[in-house]
C-alpha cells in the first residue's frame, strides 16, 4: 500500500510541473498573441492550470501525510504549492519565442492539452480510490474542456467561419 501511495505521489508531482509548464507557457502565449480571444483564452487557462497546480499539490501533500485523497474543491481552497515566484523558462515557451504567431500559439496549446487528457486519462484508468476517481475525472474533464476551447480558436484563426461550433458570418446575410 505504502508503495502504491508513493507511485500516486510521483504521478502527482509529475503532474504538478506538467501544469506549472503550461501555467508558464499560457501566460506567455496570452501576451504575445493579437488576437483578443486568443489573450482571453490563454488568461483563462493560465488561471485554471493554477488551479490545477494548487489541487495536485495539495492531495500530494495530503498523502505524504497520510490523511488521503482530499476531495478537489478542499483541495482547491486549502491550495498548495501555487506557481514558482521565478518561473523557468520551459520546452513550450522556447517553441512559442521561435517565430511566434497565433495559430503557433493555439497548436501548441493543443499539443499540451491533448498530452493532459492522455495523462490523466491513463491516471484515471488505474485508480482505486472513490475519491481518486472523482478528483482524476474532474481534472480529465477539465483539459477536455480545455482541448475543446483550444480547437474552437484554432477554427476560428483558420477562418473556418466558425468559432464555438456557431457561424461566426454569413455570406447570404451580408448580400441582404
Amino acid at each position: 500500500m505504502a508503495e502504491e501511495t508513493g507511485k500516486i505521489i510521483e504521478e502527482l508531482e509529475q503532474a504538478y510541473r506538467t501544469e506549472v509548464d503550461g501555467y508558464v507557457f499560457y501566460k506567455k502565449a496570452g501576451a504575445m498573441v493579437d488576437d483578443a480571444r486568443g489573450r482571453n483564452i490563454f488568461k483563462h487557462l493560465a488561471m485554471e492550470e493554477l488551479d490545477h497546480m494548487n489541487v495536485v499539490s495539495a492531495i500530494a501533500r495530503s498523502l505524504r501525510e497520510g490523511s488521503g485523497w482530499t476531495p478537489y474543491e478542499k483541495a482547491l481552497k486549502v491550495g498548495g504549492e501555487g506557481a514558482p515566484v521565478f518561473p523557468a523558462e520551459n520546452e513550450l515557451t522556447e517553441r512559442l519565442s521561435e517565430g511566434q504567431d497565433d495559430i503557433k500559439a493555439v497548436e501548441i496549446g493543443i499539443e499540451i492539452e491533448e498530452k493532459a487528457v492522455d495523462f490523466y486519462s491513463k491516471l484515471l484508468r488505474k485508480a482505486e480510490e472513490p475519491d481518486e476517481k472523482v478528483v482524476l475525472t474532474k481534472l480529465l474533464e477539465m483539459e477536455k474542456n480545455h482541448l475543446k476551447l483550444l480547437r474552437w480558436e484554432r477554427e476560428s484563426l483558420v477562418s473556418s467561419g466558425f468559432w464555438c461550433d456557431m457561424m461566426e458570418f454569413s455570406v447570404e446575410k451580408e448580400m441582404e
